[in-house]
């Protein structure tokens, strides 16, 4: 959820975000609500975190959707293609709405940081040091 509280962050104080990078998030776009069911095990993030967060994930605020267009940030999402469980067209969607965002897309699922952290690195590091080539095999920036 870091991605849509820095979208929401660069939407309202647009003096404080330079850059921003967003890993595998999409356009807050309405969805159909479902009631997740708890994995079983250990989990690596909050469930009930998820389970607050639900609604404004399946039917979010629509100002949120409107407001891309106020973000002034150089912005580069990566997107983590078709093994993600986030709706890669709706990636696409968020960077067509984001002024001037550009776009790579690593085939590593919704983790790509953590499932390909070279691949991640270098395709940030390519954005945050213009003139660096792109991760290996992952598509050109838009």
């Amino acid at each position: 959820m870091g991605g849509a509280l820095a979208l929401l962050l660069a939407q309202e104080h647009p003096q404080v975000v330079g850059r921003l990078i967003l890993e595998d998030v999409m356009a807050p776009l309405p969805r159909p609500r479902t009631v997740p069911a708890k994995p079983d095990g250990d989990l690596p993030f909050d469930w009930d975190m998820v389970l607050a967060i639900r609604r404004q994930i399946d039917d979010p605020d629509p100002e949120w959707l409107e407001r891309l267009s106020r973000i002034t940030a150089q912005t580069f999402v990566i997107g983590g293609g078709a093994s993600s469980h986030i709706p890669q067209d709706r990636v696409a969607e968020l960077v067509r709405r984001i002024p001037g965002a550009a776009s790579v897309t690593i085939p590593a699922g919704h983790l790509i940081h953590a499932t390909d952290p070279e691949a991640f690195t270098q395709a940030a590091l390519s954005f945050l040091q213009p003139g660096r080539a792109p991760a290996e095999g992952a598509a050109q920036f838009r």
